[in-house]
C-alpha cells in the first residue's frame, strides 16, 4: 500500500507540473525514476491486451498493463490538476516571480541529476543534448496563438499537449500556450468543469499517449543513452521559458479580457525583498529535487 501510495503523490507532482506552463510533468516523472516504466505501462495497451480483455481474462489484462501502477500515477494527476487549477490561476496573477523562481530551481537540479543517469558520454550524446538544447530554447521564441474551442482543434491540442508533457523539458502546457488554448483547457473548463472540452481533451489526450508511448518506448530500449541525453537537453532548454524575471510586452484582448502572448526577460537590478525569496525559492526548489534523488537512491 505504501508503494502505491508514494506513486500516487508522484503522480500528483507529475500533475501540477503538467498544468505549469515550462515545466514537464515528464522531468518529474524522470527524476521520480518512474518515466521509463510509465512509457513501457502505455506502451503495453496492445493487441495483446485487448485479446486478453475479449477472453475476460481481467487479472492477466491487469498484470500485462500494469494497471495498478498507471491507476495510481494518472489517479494522483487527475487530483492535483482538479485541485490546484484555481489556486495557480491566483499564484501566477499575484506572485509571478516567487513562483517561476521556485521552478526554475526545480529544473536546474533536475539537469544535473538526469545527466547523471547517462552509462557514457559518447559523441552521439553530446550531439543529442546538443539538439535537444535548441529545441526547447528555439520554443520560448515562437508566437503564441489564439484561444480556439472548435472541438477538433481541442481534440489536436490533446494529442500535442499530451506528447509534450511525456517529453521531460518539452512542456505541455507551454505548447498549448503556443496553439493558444492554455488558460481555455487547462484553467477554464477545469474551473467551469466544461465537459465537453474536457472530454474531446481527454480523447485526444489518451489517442497521443497510446501512440507516442510506442515510440518511446523502442527509443529507450536501443538507444538510451542518446535518449537520456536528448531530454537532458529539452531541460535544459526550457530554462528560457521559466526565467523568473519577465515582464508582458505584447498583449492581445480576447472577449474583453487582456492576455500576455510575449514577455521581455530581464535581470534583477536590485536586491530587494521580492528577490531575495525568489532566490530562496529557487534554492528551495534545486533541494526539493536533491531530496527525491536521495529519496529513490536510498530505495533502489
Amino acid at each position: 500500500m505504501n508503494y502505491y501510495m508514494i506513486l500516487f503523490l508522484k503522480g500528483m507532482a507529475m500533475g501540477i507540473a503538467n498544468v505549469i506552463p515550462g515545466v514537464s510533468g515528464g522531468t518529474i516523472a524522470l527524476i521520480t525514476k518512474i518515466y521509463e516504466e510509465l512509457i513501457i505501462s502505455l506502451k503495453s495497451f496492445d493487441k495483446e491486451a485487448l485479446i486478453l480483455l475479449k477472453k475476460k481474462q481481467f487479472s492477466n489484462f491487469i498484470k500485462h498493463t500494469n494497471l495498478y501502477f498507471l491507476f495510481a500515477i494518472f489517479g494522483g494527476s487527475l487530483v492535483s490538476v482538479f485541485s490546484i487549477a484555481s489556486l495557480f490561476e491566483y499564484l501566477f496573477e499575484n506572485f509571478p516571480i516567487l513562483i517561476w523562481a521556485f521552478f526554475f530551481g526545480l529544473i536546474i537540479a533536475s539537469v544535473l541529476f538526469v545527466g547523471k543517469r547517462i552509462n557514457k558520454w559518447s559523441l552521439e550524446c553530446i550531439i543529442s543534448i546538443s539538439i535537444g538544447t535548441l529545441i526547447a530554447f528555439s520554443l520560448s521564441f515562437l508566437n503564441k496563438g489564439v484561444a480556439n474551442d472548435g472541438l477538433l482543434f481541442v481534440f489536436i491540442c490533446g494529442i500535442i499537449g499530451i506528447s509534450g508533457m511525456m517529453l521531460p523539458g518539452l512542456s505541455g502546457s507551454f505548447i498549448l500556450i503556443l496553439m493558444g488554448n492554455y488558460e481555455l483547457l487547462m484553467v477554464e473548463s477545469i474551473v467551469d468543469f466544461n465537459i465537453t472540452l474536457l472530454s474531446i481533451f481527454c480523447l485526444g489526450s489518451i489517442f497521443g499517449l497510446m501512440s507516442f508511448s510506442h515510440l518511446l518506448a523502442w527509443v529507450f530500449k536501443h538507444y538510451k543513452d542518446i535518449t537520456l541525453a536528448a531530454l537532458t537537453g529539452f531541460i535544459l532548454g526550457s530554462l528560457s521559458i521559466t526565467w523568473p524575471w519577465q515582464i508582458a510586452s505584447e498583449t492581445i484582448i480576447i472577449d474583453g479580457v487582456k492576455k500576455t502572448i510575449e514577455y521581455e526577460k530581464y535581470l534583477p537590478k536590485e536586491m530587494n525583498q521580492e528577490n531575495i525569496f525568489a532566490i530562496l525559492l529557487m534554492m528551495i526548489g534545486f533541494f526539493v529535487v536533491y531530496l527525491i534523488e536521495q529519496f529513490d537512491s536510498k530505495k533502489v
